[in-house]
């Protein structure tokens, strides 16, 4: 069996190989502090750090709100336009995605490496350009279901 350093260790080659900088960061913060012995804050971390992570990324997408870049002019041709209702329509999907990709991870952990090297494929072969494992995972738990739906599994 892989030590969790070794793991970390391959996770952040792939990360840094994929051009992904949250995956070999975040990799890298677990590794010190596995090494330095802290991993009494692993389980903190396991269960509050999606919740912290999710809240960072909100607060980054109301600050133009907060800082008046977005003002109700620019707001009203959202529900007024055909481009402005696709864009509704394609926020909530991404986002329902989102959280279907978030329950797979917590289900399905492991997956987190099939993610990260289908998006070096991505970023290498068809030059994609990464967006993080979120969505990854919500677009992996759609092809689930429908795999499901076909009979696979």
């Amino acid at each position: 069996m892989m030590s969790g350093e070794v793991m970390l260790v391959i996770l952040i080659v792939i990360g840094l190989i994929g051009r992904s900088p949250i995956i070999a960061t975040a990799a890298s913060i677990l590794l010190v502090l596995k090494l330095t012995a802290l991993e009494r804050f692993f389980p903190t971390v396991e269960r509050r750090g999606l919740e912290l992570g999710l809240l960072f990324l909100t607060i980054s997408v109301l600050v133009p709100f907060a800082s008046e870049k977005i003002s109700w002019r620019d707001i009203t041709p959202l529900f007024t336009t055909a481009i402005g209702l696709m864009a509704l329509a394609g926020g909530a999907m991404a986002t329902w995605m989102n959280g279907k990709g978030l329950d797979l991870l917590r289900t399905e952990p492991h997956m987190i490496v099939g993610l990260v090297i289908g998006s070096i494929i991505g970023i290498v072969l068809l030059r994609g350009i990464p967006v993080g494992p979120l969505m990854a995972a919500g677009i992996t738990a759609f092809i689930l279901k429908l795999w499901e739906w076909l009979g696979g599994r």
